[in-house]
């Protein structure tokens, strides 16, 4: 294996000191080479996916471009091609993986730092709906958990908000990025020392945004209120909204506005590193 990373830094000079790219690789080239070999258990293989999944989101808060990073890809997917299945640095690679990623396969919950916000995510089993993957937002006066809940295999994508002054929002609205429509994320630095990492706010776009109307409102159970709070506010939105999440660069952010009535409705507006959300969401994945 040690060959096979050292392949990809000679390839790409400027990457040379990037170790998240070096991860990146070398997981790419084993998870090309079990789609081929059938190397591992389902178990290993949903871990080896999802720690690849968070190797590309690092290389990219790294500052690797998305065009280096299909560039690693497709010389790791080479690479697992043209190794027999039965080669040496196959076998020797693909031990060293069930080694590292059975005990990793066997983990029921991990943290997902970000730059601002963080991700828990909770694969753990039970009769009780409960967040598996969750990011926690305070917005002035207000909070919001968001994420998937469920129980294991009904993951909803959902936004619970505890309102200090007890109003109640008729309706919710999840905003982001629009893929089809963009080259790339946008981070705006013009009112920061560039230095200083942006506010989730200047990683919206102005224009170019995809909306996903909740389509379920209810009452908060407490089974998915944070500790102390007594009451809040459930939306559920499309199950194609997690999708679009998971392809967003990790430093963008996206937003939610509760919306209230009134003579002219109110908006509270929330905002929600994207961090590990891909790789949070992989992780729900590997079966015990």
């Amino acid at each position: 294996m040690g060959r096979l990373i050292g392949a990809a830094v000679l390839a790409a000079p400027a990457l040379a000191m990037a170790g998240p790219v070096d991860l990146f690789y070398e997981r790419t080239v084993m998870t090309a080479a079990n789609a081929r070999c059938e190397l591992f258990e389902p178990q290993v293989a949903a871990a080896l996916t999802a720690a690849r999944v968070q190797a590309h989101g690092a290389s990219l808060r790294s500052g690797v471009s998305e065009e280096d990073l299909d560039a690693v890809a497709r010389r790791a997917r080479a690479k697992a091609d043209a190794a027999p299945c039965d080669s040496a640095d196959i076998t020797t690679a693909a031990e060293r993986v069930k080694t590292a990623f059975a005990g990793y396969a066997r983990l029921l919950r991990m943290d997902y730092p970000g730059e601002i916000s963080s991700w828990q995510a909770d694969r753990g089993t039970g009769r009780a709906a409960r967040w598996r993957l969750a990011q926690t937002v305070p917005f002035g006066w207000d909070k919001m958990v968001f994420g998937l809940a469920g129980r294991a295999g009904g993951d909803a994508l959902m936004a619970v908000g505890i309102f200090a002054d007890g109003q109640e929002p008729y309706a919710a609205r999840l905003v982001m990025r629009d893929v089809s429509r963009t080259t790339g994320p946008y981070l705006d630095t013009r009112e920061h020392d560039p230095k200083r990492r942006p506010a989730l706010a200047k990683r919206l776009p102005p224009a170019a945004l995809k909306v996903y109307s909740a389509e379920a409102r209810s009452s908060a159970g407490t089974d998915l209120l944070p500790k102390g709070a007594s009451g809040g506010w459930a939306f559920r939105f499309p199950a194609e909204a997690a999708a679009e999440i998971a392809r967003l660069d990790p430093r963008e952010a996206v937003a939610v506005d509760f919306v209230f009535a009134g003579d002219r409705d109110e908006v509270r507006r929330a905002y929600v590193e994207v961090g590990d959300f891909a790789a949070g969401r992989a992780f729900l994945l590997i079966t015990r």
